[in-house]
Formats: C-alpha cells, structure tokens, sequence
C-alpha cells in the first residue's frame, strides 16, 4: 500500500513524512489526498491495519503517524506499543471516532502524543501534524476539555487526611508500628484507619491498597 516511498537516505527535510492506519478506505483515500495534497507534508503509506504497517515502517520510518484506535485485528492503543517498540521517537497521533475517557487515556499512557477526533477540520488537522512534528500534544477540543475535567475531578476515594497520610506511610512500605510512632498515635487507631482505607479503596490488603493507590497516584 506504499505510494511515492523516498529511499531513506534521500529524505527531504523540508517535508513531514506521515504514515496513516485507517480501515475505512473512504477516508483512508480522503486523507492521503489531504496529506498528498499540502505543501509540505507527504503521505508515504497508508495501511488497513496495525499489522500491515509494523511490516514496514522501520524500513520507510515516518515522522509522524495517524492512527485509529478500532482496527481489524490489533486494536490501534496495543499498536501504539509496538510502532514504539520499533521507533521510540515516533509521534503518534490517534485519530478516531472515539472519545471515551478510558480510550483517551490508555493511548496518551501508551505513548501517543495528540488525540484529534475524524470530524476535525482538514485545516486543523493539518496544523496538529506540524504542532505534534515540532513537540506539542495538539487534541481536539472536546478530548482536551475532558482531560482536564479528569484532573479536576477528586480520585480519593473520600479519604481523609490522616487517612491519606496512613496510606503514603504505607505506600513507604511502613509497619503499623512505625506508621503509629510517625504520626503520635495508638497502634489500634491505625489499625481502625487502615479498615476504613480498605474499605473505601474495596480492597482486602496492604498490598492491594498500596497497588491501587500507585496505580490512581492517591498518594504523592
């Protein structure tokens, strides 16, 4: 599915090279036009699936790439891993019917680095290659929008303060005992704050409230 590849050693560097993986072939087709047809970008592969491009891109390596997340066979956010394994530099930019928050999130974690939504103006699209080829993290306004509610919203569980001190101390892999003389209090209270931790958190362990607490970074 290749189209105009440039042997590697005589890249242009005035030019952006973009691969894209998309199995609608309308609007594959679409963005190769769009791609093809702007001054200083170049489309050199466009493929259905994440599979077909990790055969080729280390040979022809992009700068950056446009990838959907619902692909046949291997989803675009387990692709993000692989196109990383193989080129870690590579910008990847998602771009997709989607807008789950859990999507957003499992791909910027993944290592793509913008988010912009299939409905995004061929002006503006066009501007977030370049902004994410120079360092920037372009997304569409309703996927920024809700990153930064995410960030707004409390992930504490309603845990209070002293309950979150109990949980850092523990996350530092401290003893009831020494959680009790650090904070001046009764080795039973800690033991009643600890319950009310687990409770909250819906675990049933140390080790379980330690691994959610660093998985949803509830302590600093």
């Amino acid at each position: 599915m290749f189209s105009s590849l440039p042997n590697q050693s005589i890249y242009d560097s005035g030019l952006i090279y973009v691969m894209l993986v998309e199995d609608d072939d309308d609007i594959r087709n679409g963005l190769k036009l769009l791609l093809d047809g702007t001054r200083g970008l170049k489309c050199i592969g466009d493929y259905r699936s994440c599979e077909d491009c990790l055969l080729e891109i280390q040979q022809h390596p992009p700068d950056v790439l446009l990838l959907d997340i619902e692909l046949p066979g291997m989803s675009g956010v387990a692709g993000i891993r692989q196109f990383k394994e193989k080129l870690p530099e590579l910008d990847i930019m998602m771009l997709t019917v989607h807008e789950e928050d859990q999507l957003i999130f499992e791909s910027l974690c993944a290592g793509a680095s913008g988010y912009m939504v299939k409905t995004t103006a061929p002006g503006r699209l066009i501007s977030a290659i370049h902004e994410i080829h120079n360092g920037g993290s372009p997304m569409s306004t309703q996927i920024a929008r809700r990153v930064i509610e995410s960030f707004r919203q409390p992930n504490s569980h309603d845990l209070t303060g002293r309950e979150q001190e109990i949980l850092r101390l523990l996350c530092r892999g401290n003893s009831y005992k020494m959680i009790a003389g650090e904070l001046g209090i009764s080795r039973g209270t800690v033991h009643c704050h600890i319950k009310n931790i687990y409770k909250k958190l819906q675990v049933h362990s140390s080790s379980q409230a330690v691994a959610k607490a660093m998985r949803e970074k509830l302590v600093y």
